[in-house]
């Protein structure tokens, strides 16, 4: 390591320090000087071979053909989940809609499933959530996933795609459900796992789907009977600060280089023509750990916050730079709740899930995406007026169309 470099991480440790504590600077410290990692895409199936021989979605089970129903009380729901983490946010999304299902006085279990066959200890895990303010505190029991669910559970829901197979395959009776928050067969590569994934779209099961893109999708390109929930932004999390509610000049960008479908190239690529054009304009790069070298102009890397953290820093900026190839973040609506302006690639996967008219969408062009931030720096709108045009719409009001939907389909 060179002196230059070494003084250059002093720095920075020492800053970290005083921002985030000791212990996650030291853990930053550490990810700065592990190697860099080659990732190598591992294209085995995440279906046994013989789970892909049981599932024939051209021959339904009884559970299929004549779904249960359940005309009046509270329904008895069983959910098939990947073990969650602290950081998941697919998972908080869903822990937030099971939260709801029992606010509106169903019962709820939710089973642990890899497909790898490794148990996690349910009890354990849902102890460790408890003290994660992102995941509601459930009543419900989170138990591996042993064979089948209970016997008495009358909805079932799927999760991510591969849970979908364990769902096809249990013998109850329960009515089949699919919870789904982006079309994961764009995850990978076309090949073994591409259709795996896209193939769960056709086993019959009722989707309930984050977005109107997603809905349209699967109803119109699969015939899978769906309704959606609308997004929203906890205002409680998210919001304008009395310190920040003039002018303000930062530029955050939701950074995930280990997501593809976030564009992390395209992304700054655009940043580093905005940055030439507005030299003086400090750039945030937020969302997961980054190689230094593959950005290229000046810019504060946050890398992984914890969501406390995530309102304090969109209050100093005036715009954002949100790509998604697929499914639509949660991120625009927070940052408009907090008064930034998002700017996002434009197409049906971002306009169906969201008409809010501050929502800059733009061509996925490096040059045009710079020139939209420029204008928005140069004339930023009021951040109370970003933060109004969400019209007070929460999660309550999410909820409430996902449970009214889930209920419309069990009551037949």
């Amino acid at each position: 390591m060179g002196l230059r470099r070494a003084y250059r991480m002093a720095g920075q440790f020492f800053s970290a320090v005083k921002r985030q504590g000791p212990r996650r600077a030291l853990g930053l410290v550490a990810q700065r000087l592990a190697p860099p990692s080659h990732t190598v895409v591992d294209s085995r199936p995440m279906v046994s071979a013989q789970d892909m021989v049981s599932v024939d979605w051209t021959n339904p089970p009884l559970a299929l053909r004549e779904p249960l129903s359940v005309t009046e009380g509270p329904i008895d729901v069983a959910w098939v989940t990947s073990p969650p983490s602290a950081g998941s946010g697919g998972h908080q999304n869903m822990f937030r809609f099971i939260h709801t299902l029992e606010q509106a006085g169903h019962k709820c279990t939710v089973y642990l499933y890899d497909w790898q066959g490794s148990t996690a200890d349910g009890p354990a895990l849902k102890k460790m959530l408890e003290t994660v303010s992102a995941y509601p505190n459930l009543k419900a029991d989170l138990l591996p996933l042993r064979g089948s669910v209970h016997d008495s559970a009358q909805a079932l829901f799927a999760t991510a795609w591969e849970t979908a197979y364990p769902v096809y395959l249990d013998p109850s009776r329960a009515r089949r459900f699919y919870f789904v928050q982006d079309f994961e067969p764009w995850f990978y590569p076309v090949g073994d796992n591409y259709v795996l994934a896209e193939n769960t779209y056709r086993f019959g099961f009722h989707g309930l789907t984050a977005g109107a893109w997603l809905e349209d999708k699967l109803s119109t390109e699969y015939g899978m009977a769906a309704d959606h929930y609308d997004f929203a932004a906890d205002s409680t999390r998210y919001h304008v600060t009395e310190a920040n509610t003039g002018s303000r000049s930062g530029v955050f960008f939701y950074a995930r280089p280990s997501t593809p479908r976030r564009a992390f190239d395209l992304g700054i690529a655009a940043l580093a023509e905005f940055a030439k054009a507005r030299p003086d304009v400090t750039i945030h790069l937020a969302g997961g750990r980054l190689d230094p070298h593959r950005v290229p102009f000046a810019h504060v890397n946050h890398e992984s916050l914890d969501l406390a953290e995530l309102n304090p820093l969109y209050n100093q900026c005036s715009a954002a730079l949100v790509l998604s190839l697929s499914n639509m973040s949660l991120l625009p609506l927070e940052l408009l709740a907090a008064g930034v302006t998002p700017v996002m690639n434009d197409g049906p996967n971002n306009r169906l899930v969201s008409q809010n008219p501050h929502i800059s969408f733009a061509p996925l062009s490096p040059a045009v995406i710079a020139r939209r931030l420029c204008e928005i720096v140069d004339d930023p709108p009021d951040p109370s007026t970003l933060s109004a045009s969400l019209g007070g719409r929460d999660w309550t009001d999410a909820g409430v169309q996902f449970t009214t939907a889930f209920e419309r389909a069990m009551r037949g």
